[in-house]
C-alpha cells in the first residue's frame, strides 16, 4: 500500500501503536500523538505501513518543540482571561513498562532515565487487567522503541525477568499537570514573552508585569499562586520605587490582601508589611559580602538600614550598630525585628533624614571614636548606604564634618556607599560620580563591586572607600592632584570591570 500522506516529524511520532512488540523496522514514534488523531476502534488509513514497513517522513524538528506540543494544554485555553482549570482537560498516550509489583521499587532506580516526570502524575500506577503487575510510565521522547533502552537498562530487565515490551497507555492530563510556564505560554497571545518568575517575600509572590501582560495580570497571580506551594498571595508593582520610602504602590492580583510577611535570610527573620517598607530578597548575597567584613568590636553605622538587614546580621557579631530610616513604617518594623533576633541591646535605632542622621549621631559618635584616644582603637568603623538611587548625593554630609586634627589614616571610617549606573564602563562612572561630590580623587583609596544587573543596561554598584581626612575634617589642606592615602592591598576586579579596584586594608 502507498502512503497517501506523509506527516511531519513529529506527527508521525506521535502514531498510535498497539499493545505489542516494538521493533526498530516498524520505526515506532512516541504513543502520545493519538491524542491528537485516534478515531474510535482504529487507526486512520493514512497512517498505514507498505508492505516493507518503511515509513516516508519529513525531517524532524527541535526534541524540546515536539515535547512542548506533547504536554501544552489544549489550544482553545488561548485569550482566556479568566482562570478555568477544568479547560485544561487534555488526553495523551504515552508508552508504559509492564513488571511485578514486587521489584517496582528495585527498577526504579534503574529506570530514571526514561521514566516520565511530570508534575502531579505518578510514575508508578496500577495495572487494570492484572492486580500483581504495575505499569511504569515512560517518558515518550526516550522510549522510541524496545531498542530506545540503553545497554545498561536492558541489563537491569534481562536480569529481574521483565520483558522490554511496551505497552500505550492513555493519561489524562489535567491543569495540576501543567507546569505554570506550560500555561502561561498557552493562554499568552503566540510569540509574547511569557511570565513565570517571580520575587518571592514570605508568602506574597512579587511580579512586575509588561504591558502585554495586564490584560492577562488575574490569571497570571492566579497561576503563580497554584503552582508554587507557600504562595498565597500575588502583587504586581504598578509604579517605580518612591525615593523618600523606598516603598512602591502595589496590585494584589490574586489571593490575600495581607502584606505583613515573615522571611528568613541569612539565618535571620524579618516581619515587616511588604506594601509599607523596601525589602529585595535578590540583595541576600550583598547583605552577606557586606557582614562578612566585620569584626567584633567593629561600630556600623546604616544610614538607609531598611528593616535591618544588614543591621542585624553585624549586631549578631557583637558588633555596635547605629541604624536609621526616614520610613516610620521601616523604622518601627526595623525595631521589631532587632527584638526578633534578639539584638536590641546592640543596635540604637533612629527615624531620621539621612542628613540628619550623618550631621547628628554619626558626627557625635566620630568625635568619640576618633579622639584622642583613637590610637588605642583597634576596631574599623564602617558606614552603610544603601540608597542606589541617591546615595553618593548624601555623600556632601562627609565634608568638613568634624573638628580637631584628624587621626591615622587606617582609623578612619570605611563608607560603601550603593549607586545605579546606565553607563558603558559602570564602574568609572560610579567613582566619578562620588569625587565629584566629595571633591577629591578615590584611585588609591576605593573599589567598585557590581552588586547585580538591576535591567537592560542598568547595574548596581558599591563604592568601597576609606574617607580621606581632607573631606572630613574642617580646615584641611585638600588637592586633587596630590592627595594620597596609604597604599593598599590590590585585589582583582570583577569580571564585568577591565579595570583593577582596590580592598579596603
Amino acid at each position: 500500500m502507498r502512503l497517501l500522506w506523509r506527516p511531519s516529524g513529529f506527527l508521525r511520532r506521535l502514531l498510535q501503536v498497539e499493545s505489542y512488540r516494538i521493533t526498530e523496522s516498524e520505526s515506532l514514534i512516541p504513543l502520545a500523538w493519538t491524542s491528537l488523531i485516534q478515531k474510535p476502534g482504529r487507526i486512520p488509513g493514512i497512517f498505514l505501513l507498505d508492505q516493507r514497513k518503511r515509513f516516508s517522513t519529513m525531517p524532524e524538528i527541535e526534541l524540546s518543540e515536539r515535547h512542548y506540543e506533547l504536554f501544552s494544554p489544549p489550544s482553545d485555553v488561548r485569550g482566556m482571561t479568566k482562570l478555568d482549570r477544568t479547560a485544561f482537560k487534555k488526553t495523551v498516550t504515552i508508552p508504559v513498562l509492564k513488571v511485578r509489583k514486587e521489584i517496582v521499587n528495585k527498577l526504579m532506580r534503574s529506570l530514571k532515565r526514561v521514566a516520565l516526570q511530570r508534575p502531579g502524575i505518578k510514575r508508578v500506577i496500577e495495572d487494570p487487567e492484572d492486580e500483581e503487575s504495575r505499569l511504569i510510565m515512560l517518558d515518550p521522547y526516550k522510549m522510541f522503541t524496545d531498542d530506545s533502552f540503553e545497554k545498561a537498562e536492558l541489563s537491569i530487565l534481562k536480569q529481574l525477568n521483565v520483558s522490554p515490551q511496551v505497552s500505550k497507555y492513555n493519561l489524562e492530563l489535567t491543569y495540576e499537570n501543567f507546569k505554570s510556564e506550560e500555561i502561561l505560554r498557552a493562554v499568552l497571545p503566540e510569540g509574547q514573552d511569557v511570565t513565570s518568575g517571580f520575587s518571592r517575600v514570605g508568602h506574597i509572590a512579587h511580579l512586575n508585569l509588561r504591558d502585554h501582560q495586564l490584560p492577562f495580570k488575574h490569571l497570571i497571580g492566579q497561576v503563580m499562586i497554584d503552582k508554587n506551594p507557600g504562595i498565597t498571595s500575588a502583587v504586581n508593582k504598578i509604579n517605580n520605587i518612591d525615593n523618600t520610602y523606598r516603598n512602591f504602590q502595589m496590585e494584589v492580583l490574586s489571593g490575600e490582601e495581607n502584606m505583613i510577611t515573615k522571611v528568613r535570610e541569612n539565618s535571620y527573620t524579618y516581619e515587616f508589611d511588604f506594601s509599607k517598607v523596601y525589602w529585595n530578597p535578590r540583595l541576600s548575597t550583598e547583605h552577606s559580602r557586606i557582614t562578612e567584613l566585620f569584626k567584633p568590636g567593629d561600630v556600623l553605622f546604616d544610614v538607609f538600614a531598611g528593616v535591618g538587614p544588614f543591621a542585624i546580621p553585624v549586631a549578631k557579631k557583637n558588633c555596635t550598630v547605629f541604624a536609621n530610616d526616614l520610613n516610620p513604617e521601616s523604622h518601627k518594623w526595623l525595631l521589631h525585628n532587632c527584638k526578633l533576633n534578639k539584638v536590641d541591646q546592640k543596635v540604637k535605632v533612629f527615624n531620621l533624614d539621612g542628613k540628619d542622621f550623618l550631621q547628628g549621631p554619626v558626627r557625635e559618635e566620630l568625635m568619640q571614636q576618633l579622639g584622642r584616644l583613637s590610637k588605642e582603637r583597634t576596631h574599623s568603623v564602617h558606614i552603610v548606604m544603601n540608597l542606589p538611587a541617591k546615595a553618593i548625593e548624601f555623600l556632601s554630609a562627609f565634608k568638613s564634618l568634624l573638628d580637631g586634627q584628624s587621626c591615622g589614616s587606617e582609623l578612619l571610617p570605611i563608607i560603601h556607599c550603593y549607586s545605579f549606573s546606565k553607563d558603558a564602563n559602570p564602574a568609572k562612572d560610579v567613582q566619578q560620580r562620588a569625587e565629584a561630590v566629595l571633591g577629591t580623587s578615590l584611585d588609591a583609596c576605593s573599589s567598585v563591586h557590581l552588586v547585580r544587573n538591576v535591567a537592560p543596561n542598568k547595574e548596581m554598584l558599591c563604592i568601597t572607600f576609606r574617607i580621606p581626612a581632607a573631606v572630613l575634617y574642617k580646615n584641611q589642606t585638600l588637592n586633587l592632584e596630590k592627595h594620597e592615602e596609604p597604599p593598599l592591598k590590590r585585589q582583582r576586579t570583577d569580571k564585568s570591570f577591565s579595570k583593577e579596584k582596590t580592598e579596603i586594608a
